[in-house]
């Protein structure tokens, strides 16, 4: 492993001071014992709550960089990283609190690993340190992705071993070699947040390089503390959006084309589940589209007719007809908010996804090996898909999938 003389410590704080005094007075208490010169950063992402001059007065040490809007996690941690000197850069959510041997952990985990190795990921609990927030994580055929067992008492969880290898870490307590991070490209800055780690690590994998764990570097974490200020509409559009994104960019040539059909199926599936389920009027989507055999003739007369009445009311009336579905379920919503986003991103995902082919050193099929994608039930309509034979015709035939409930994927079996 090259030579270590300095870790950058990033932290991204939208409206976050209140949470900053915890986070920041343990990490700084162990910095003389990290084994390493530590300089710590704080990107103030268009807060309103005061957090530059708190920051200036309580925390001196700490180098603030400060933007008038907010970037997002992602550019957040992409501008931060500009801004940093050390060899390391260490990803540290602002909500959390660092064990007293983070900084050390990481550093001597860091000194013996392989020189493959571009990142380790750390741990996250909750904040009172008794269930597990995220040790390994999964990923969906889809491009989602899962925390294993987030949520379970550790004593129960099924946890990596230190330097067991894992595909993404959690970009919340990660540690990455600030070489590497800009040679696979940084954080996809159109993520916004979510996903943006999954997406990295993918890359980092497919670039020649490996992620491996580091649970001796532990934190605890407020899950949500900044996401669900998001609100869950937007929240969910980014999840599916960026998910559709990240198998739109990631998947080799010979495996994309073979796995964005039952991708795009699984999509389209849960959306027509949704509308037909949880908005008004979405039952008529699942009636008969086809007439009785013995109504076949003079269907074209009665449909022309039908045809002409619902124009008419349409035309004649501000409110929708009563038998056509009103969208107004969140979720619904939200899943096609992400589709519109996938598809403004498209051009720019095909730019992104040829950088992705040039730098390519190991086949998917080979990432797969060791980490077998997911298919966990998880939306409407997902179970009876996945059970079906017809689902698991679209399926490559040479890929091996995990398959699980979702119940023990976030609990364990």
């Amino acid at each position: 492993m090259p030579s270590l003389d300095k870790l950058s410590v990033l932290i991204v704080s939208w409206n976050g001071r209140h949470h900053l005094e915890e986070c920041l007075v343990p990490l700084l208490e162990q910095r003389r014992g990290a084994g390493a010169a530590v300089e710590v950063l704080v990107l103030d992402n268009g807060s309103t709550d005061g957090t530059v001059d708190w920051l200036a007065r309580r925390f001196p040490e700490v180098r603030v960089v400060a933007s008038a809007s907010n970037l997002g996690f992602a550019a957040g941690n992409n501008r931060l990283a500009r801004e940093a000197s050390g060899d390391l850069l260490l990803l540290l959510n602002n909500d959390t609190c660092p064990d007293s041997h983070l900084l050390a952990a990481f550093v001597e985990s860091w000194r013996s690993a392989p020189a493959d190795v571009a990142a380790l990921a750390g741990r996250l609990t909750d904040w009172d340190g008794l269930r597990l927030d995220f040790g390994r994580g999964i990923a969906t055929f889809d491009g989602h992705a899962f925390a294993l067992d987030q949520g379970r008492e550790l004593r129960e969880a099924r946890l990596p071993r230190p330097g067991e290898e894992l595909l993404f870490g959690c970009g919340g307590n990660l540690l990455v070699a600030r070489r590497s991070f800009f040679e696979a490209g940084g954080f996809d800055e159109s993520y916004f947040a979510y996903y943006e780690d999954v997406d990295l690590g993918w890359r980092l994998w497919a670039g020649g390089e490996r992620i491996l764990a580091c649970p001796e570097a532990s934190a605890r974490h407020r899950q949500g503390a900044t996401g669900t200020r998001l609100g869950d509409f937007r929240r969910g559009a980014l999840f599916e959006r960026n998910a559709l994104l990240t198998v739109a960019k990631n998947f080799e040539d010979g495996l994309w084309e073979h796995m964005l059909p039952p991708v795009l199926l699984t999509f389209l599936a849960r959306v027509e589940a949704m509308v037909a389920t949880a908005n008004s009027g979405g039952e008529v989507l699942r009636g008969d589209a086809a007439p009785p055999a013995r109504e076949a003739r003079g269907v074209r007369r009665r449909v022309a007719r039908l045809l002409h009445a619902a124009a008419h009311r349409l035309a004649s009336s501000r409110q929708p007809a009563q038998d056509l579905p009103r969208l107004e379920d969140p979720q619904t919503l939200a899943q096609l908010r992400g589709l519109s986003g996938f598809l403004a991103a498209l051009d720019a995902a095909a730019g992104e996804r040829r950088r992705l082919r040039a730098r390519r050193r190991r086949p998917d099929r080979e990432i797969f090996r060791r980490f077998p994608l997911w298919i966990v039930p998880t939306y409407p309509g997902d179970r009876a898909l996945f059970g079906s034979a017809a689902f698991r015709d679209w399926l490559p035939e040479d890929l091996e999938f995990e398959r699980a409930e979702l119940a023990d994927v976030l609990r364990g079996g």
